[in-house]
């Protein structure tokens, strides 16, 4: 098999799979807002069971709502029959998943949750299966065909349940007001912790805060600059307020003009009003404001504008926030 060929059979494979994704939005219905309803009123939590590769599909799922404010667990629909139904409690919803509907271990389950009289959701590709007819609300997952050659193994399908779990999460999200703040709370780990908790404050205390008056001669400038390793230094006045800051760029910009270096004073070259921010504003936004500019360095004041520090470009990318 050549290359072309291998390119054509993924190719086709994505078109296969985005129809099936788009025929979900026709199964978007009052079911579909009912269940969304049902677990977000719940006082328990959401039990996710499945068999077969809807168990892995459910294992994601249940990943994702507890990511995202939806207290979850998963259930496998083989071990629940064997013991573990115990972990589901009297508040608690059970959502089960299946292509089919009619797999054995599914027609065993959800009688046994019926009994309980916990509220049942059904993800099931076949809305005359079993798991559909008993279930109090269906979320409808067929699709036309399978990705897979001999329409046989789980391919648009288990696609077509992620994104409905998926549907299924976002609409909890909404309804529970589920903000950025509160995504930090649930990741505090990795790089995307950091985007929604790091602040200017945790980064530019680390750093040298280079400072001098504006009478200060060039001798000085260059020690304020070189000393920091920032690259910058900050202008400031009596009551420490920031006038300008002078960058060894504008060091070079001087050179270039005809100066007399020994007369030479910082508030003859600093750059007034530079880019500040402050030391409560998230990291990431500062991060915007450099590559806004393109910059490398911004000044961190109060908001009386007193001098705090200096934020540096490798403070963010230290943190692997770039």
């Amino acid at each position: 098999m050549n290359y072309q060929n291998i390119q054509a059979i993924a190719r086709r494979t994505i078109e296969l799979e985005t129809a099936s994704l788009a025929g979900l939005q026709a199964f978007i219905n009052e079911d579909f807002a009912k269940a969304v309803q049902a677990v977000f009123e719940s006082k328990g939590r959401l039990v996710v069971s499945g068999i077969g590769k809807s168990a892995i599909v459910a294992q994601k799922i249940v990943a994702t709502l507890n990511s995202t404010g939806t207290p979850s667990l998963y259930m496998h629909a083989a071990d629940a029959i064997h013991g573990d139904l115990g972990m589901v409690q009297a508040a608690d919803v059970v959502m089960v998943i299946s292509k089919s509907g009619e797999s054995p271990e599914i027609k065993v389950l959800v009688p046994l949750i019926r009994n309980f009289g916990n509220p049942i959701i059904g993800m099931v590709g076949n809305d005359q299966s079993f798991l559909a007819r008993q279930a109090d609300f269906v979320l409808n997952t067929t699709v036309s065909k399978e990705a897979c050659p001999n329409n046989l193994a789980p391919t648009s399908s288990t696609t077509a349940q992620m994104v409905m779990g998926d549907a299924l999460a976002v609409c909890l999200m909404e309804l529970s007001g589920f903000n950025g703040q509160d995504f930090a709370k649930f990741h505090p780990g990795g790089n995307l912790g950091k985007r929604l908790y790091l602040r200017v404050r945790d980064l530019y205390v680390n750093n040298e805060s280079p400072a001098i008056g504006p009478d200060a001669p060039l001798k000085e400038i260059i020690i304020a600059i070189s000393g920091s390793r920032l690259g910058i230094t900050a202008v400031t006045d009596g009551q420490n307020q920031v006038l300008g800051v002078i960058t060894d760029g504008d060091l070079r910009r001087m050179l270039e003009k005809d100066f007399s270096l020994s007369d030479v004073k910082a508030s003859e070259i600093m750059t007034r009003n530079p880019k500040k921010i402050s030391p409560d504003a998230m990291a990431v936004n500062a991060l915007e404001l450099l590559r806004k500019h393109d910059i490398t360095q911004l000044v961190v004041t109060d908001d009386t504008n007193k001098y705090q520090g200096i934020l540096h470009l490798h403070d963010l990318i230290k943190e692997g926030l770039i």
